[in-house]
């Protein structure tokens, strides 16, 4: 129970990321004054926990109205987050809660950027929603884990908040430096956990005798 509750912590840690959220929410919010700083931070925060909150309970039942089997979103979800943990270990952005230059630029020149960019797609990105069903999966009919991993979840996010709220201060006491190694760190646990989804993915598809 313990392990899994710390499986979670530790996926939901990497996939948020929210030392790396943080920096991107200075520099997207410079001009902007700390009470409105503030707002949608916590705006921000509350709205992704609400779209991760859904995937955590219907996630599964959406999957199976596709027809989409949990070994298949095992493996999927497995590369997707491999994937995001190679990206962190070299230090890049081109990670599955990242925007393109032309979701930047738009945040950029946007009043409010609560909504898009900082809810989704850097707090409840793909990588996150995808791990999100993985964990409730993997503890299907046992409420007592499932809120868990709910609770872990819930435990990042207020992390993620208190770190946009001091978001300037965190980077400049870490420095870019700091930030990389905090970063190069979750990317090799998340890497490994990606590779044991995908293992235990092939294995429920009775691929492998």
């Amino acid at each position: 129970m313990i392990e899994h509750a710390g499986l979670a912590f530790t996926t939901f840690f990497a996939t948020i990321s929210p030392i790396s959220v943080s920096a991107m929410y200075a520099a997207l919010t410079v001009t902007s004054t700390a009470a409105a700083r503030r707002a949608m931070a916590i705006r921000g925060t509350i709205i992704a926990g609400a779209i991760l909150l859904a995937f955590a309970l219907l996630g599964e039942y959406l999957l199976t109205g596709l027809g989409i089997s949990l070994a298949a979103l095992r493996i999927s979800g497995g590369i997707l987050l491999l994937l995001i943990g190679i990206d962190k270990v070299f230090a890049r952005s081109s990670n599955g809660a990242s925007t393109s230059e032309a979701e930047q630029h738009e945040a950029e020149i946007k009043e409010d950027i609560s909504v898009f960019p900082l809810a989704t797609p850097l707090l409840a990105g793909p990588g996150a929603m995808g791990a999100t069903i993985l964990l409730m999966a993997d503890v299907k009919g046992d409420l007592v884990q499932q809120t868990l991993v709910i609770a872990a979840l819930f435990t990042i996010l207020l992390l993620t908040l208190a770190a946009l709220l001091s978001a300037s201060k965190l980077q400049k006491m870490l420095g870019v430096t700091g930030m990389h190694v905090v970063g190069r760190v979750m990317g090799v646990l998340l890497a490994a956990l990606a590779v044991q989804f995908i293992l235990d993915g092939i294995a429920q598809s009775g691929l492998v005798g």
